[in-house]
């Protein structure tokens, strides 16, 4: 969880103020350099902002930590799809990478389909199998990144491209149903195939038939 401090500077004559917005880091990091910054004496105000918008006191951040600590967050998700046009099927990868109890895991996951009609479908159904794997997770009502190195998923998802395939907007809707019921907030970032090969590889071996699923603490 990434957020901001804004804090409002009060001078030593008491008259005098400015405000000050750090820039973003961990909330743990934030909650540390907070205490700092108490220790001055020149607080007038300070609150806690993250990414969304939402704010909150240092008491109500740090509760709010204490409560996510537990559960997985800090969640990065890669995804691919493999297509075989010939067959119409596609292999899925999945890598999902996060913290819990102050740990860092991975977990591997690809799985095969059948009955998929174009590449941009393989990648839809690799992004719906890495929701699947966060709802299993147990992760809910926090920010999670996906990368993959599909643009027009990633585009047309973050609605900078438009879509005009019909099964395109099936996906769509589906995965924005499946987001606001476990309260995901997405960030999409587009990434070279390089940066994906995790994934790549795994819907790689599913096109083979090598069925994986691992979960490591790293």
């Amino acid at each position: 969880m990434k957020v901001s401090i804004t804090w409002e500077y009060k001078a030593s004559n008491g008259k005098a103020y400015t405000t000050f917005t750090s820039q973003w880091m961990a909330g743990t990091e934030a909650i540390q350099l907070a205490k700092d910054i108490e220790k001055t004496g020149r607080v007038q105000s300070l609150a806690f902002h993250d990414e969304e918008g939402e704010s909150w006191t240092k008491k109500e951040l740090e509760k709010l930590l204490k409560e996510v600590e537990t559960e997985p967050h800090n969640l990065i998700v890669y995804f691919d799809g493999g297509y075989h046009k010939e067959y119409r099927v596609a292999g899925l990868g999945v890598v999902i990478y996060f913290e819990q109890n102050n740990k860092p895991y991975r977990i591997r996951k690809n799985e095969v389909v059948e009955a998929i009609d174009s590449n941009n479908d393989a990648e839809y159904a690799a992004f719906w199998l890495a929701l699947r794997e966060l709802e299993t997770l147990g992760a809910h009502h926090l920010p999670v990144t996906f990368r993959g190195d599909s643009q027009v998923v990633l585009n047309q998802l973050g609605g900078e491209w438009p879509v005009f395939e019909e099964r395109e907007n099936r996906w769509i809707d589906r995965i924005e149903a499946k987001l606001a019921e476990l309260g995901l907030k997405p960030h999409y970032e587009s990434i070279g195939r390089a940066e994906n090969k995790e994934a790549d590889m795994l819907a790689t071996q599913a096109l083979k038939g090598e069925i994986i699923f691992s979960r490591k603490q790293l």
